[in-house]
């Protein structure tokens, strides 16, 4: 890494705090589209990618779930094809494997029919199949009807954020690992970034924190009427013998009433396939197991009446999700609605990952992706799935956002003008009305 320099009286024109995928991304393209301008990227763990964007199925979503026209089905769409692009232009490991949404009794077969049509919506092109068709591409997985769609996929998220990365530092971005920001201090002339290996003064301050997405929020004095909870999803890794079980992505069909997607099996790009998640409420922001407890992370949560009213609300379907999570076998039986030949012992131990839920005070949970801005800052305050698949347009729209609040500053000043954007503008998604 570069030594800073400090003879400007800033470390960076804009500092951006944390270092996964969609922060890396960020970075990245604010380094293309303004040749000269200093960045500093802040991560508190020793490598990049370490939580959310390392802990995933490693999926490629092509937009089947998402209402049109919201961010999360914009991104989503864009991202698939910017990922593909990306990984192939810079080695990433990609496989195009398509998915299956598999329903299994006639609830589930009413809901795949919405899917279906919210798929056209979303400009996919999906393949409707009855239960004979289903059985014929993938003979060892069972349903009444299943969707096929083809965009979806999988890729190495972790690898996709170091090539961002080197990209980045190639720019002039700067990246310090081991700088947890502690404290955040935002004036009329730029904001400073508090670690325990000392203070980083910018201009201006973009905050990918995920997990953490609220707490740099408020230090930026951005009024909270949400806030961060955590999830754990906990996965299962099929043995060897069983690497070969299906040839598309296989997921069941969602409660539309919650944002997660349910127990699905994926094949990784690894070559291994892998059964999950769950989506249990974690102890701790970084709760990746149960013995994983913060006293203070749960003071946070259980001080927010949101959290009480969503609590109330899904009460039936959270208690289900953690008695599947201590009790096996009610997992396994959730495979098995659409996957009858795995047995318990099939189940091995995989990592778990947490999710950040943003909920907000009347305790909805927040089903698209959430960006507030101070004076001199941006934060992603809720970034849900798929924000791995469209963390190429979710970088593009923070810099588009960059420009509209600061990039007119006479306070910033750098060398060079404008350059082009690390997506192909057709990628690029449109400001949302």
């Amino acid at each position: 890494m570069n030594t800073i320099d400090r003879s400007r009286g800033y470390d960076a024109d804009v500092s951006i705090i944390g270092g996964g995928i969609v922060g890396v991304s960020t970075a990245m393209q604010l380094t293309r589209r303004y040749p000269g301008i200093s960045g500093l990227l802040l991560e508190k763990e020793p490598t990049l990618a370490a939580h959310q964007s390392g802990h995933n199925s490693g999926m490629i979503h092509a937009g089947v779930y998402y209402a049109p026209g919201n961010l999360r089905a914009e991104f989503c769409r864009r991202g698939a094809a910017a990922t593909y692009e990306f990984a192939r232009r810079h080695g990433v490991p990609v496989e195009q494997c398509g998915k299956l949404i598999v329903a299994t009794n006639d609830i589930e077969v009413e809901r795949l029919n919405a899917l279906y049509t919210r798929c056209r919506q979303n400009h996919l092109d999906p393949q409707l199949l009855d239960e004979a068709a289903l059985r014929k591409i993938e003979p060892r997985i069972v349903g009444r009807a299943a969707i096929r769609v083809a965009a979806s996929g999988i890729a190495d998220y972790p690898s996709m954020t170091a090539a961002m990365a080197r990209l980045a530092q190639n720019g002039g971005t700067q990246i310090l690992l081991d700088r947890r920001v502690e404290a955040l201090h935002e004036d009329a002339n730029g904001v400073t970034a508090e670690t325990p290996h000392g203070s980083y003064r910018a201009r201006f301050a973009i905050a990918c924190t995920g997990l953490m997405a609220d707490r740099l929020a408020s230090m930026c004095n951005i009024e909270l009427d949400f806030r961060i909870v955590p999830f754990r999803g906990e996965y299962f890794r099929l043995p060897a013998s069983k690497n070969d079980i299906v040839k598309h992505l296989i997921y069941p069909v969602p409660d539309p009433e919650l944002p997660f997607l349910g127990v699905h099996l994926t094949r990784m790009i690894g070559g291994y396939v892998t059964v999950g998640p769950n989506a249990v409420l974690a102890l701790a922001r970084e709760g990746y197991r149960w013995r994983d407890v913060n006293l203070g992370d749960l003071a946070s949560i259980a001080s927010f009446g949101g959290f009480w009213k969503m609590l109330r609300k899904h009460r039936v379907s959270g208690l289900a999700e953690a008695r599947n999570s201590i009790w096996r076998k009610g997992y396994l039986e959730l495979c098995q609605k659409y996957c009858p030949e795995l047995e318990l012992c099939d189940l091995n131990p995989h990592p778990a990952g947490v999710r950040a839920q943003a909920i907000m005070s009347d305790g909805t949970m927040v089903h698209d992706f959430l960006i507030r801005s101070s004076r001199r800052s941006l934060h992603v305050c809720n970034a849900p799935s798929p924000a791995a698949t469209s963390a190429l347009p979710i970088g593009a729209y923070l810099v588009e956002q960059f420009e509209k609040h600061f990039a007119a500053s006479p306070s910033l000043v750098f060398s060079g003008k404008p350059g082009v954007s690390a997506i192909d503008p057709s990628e690029a998604p449109s400001h949302p009305a």
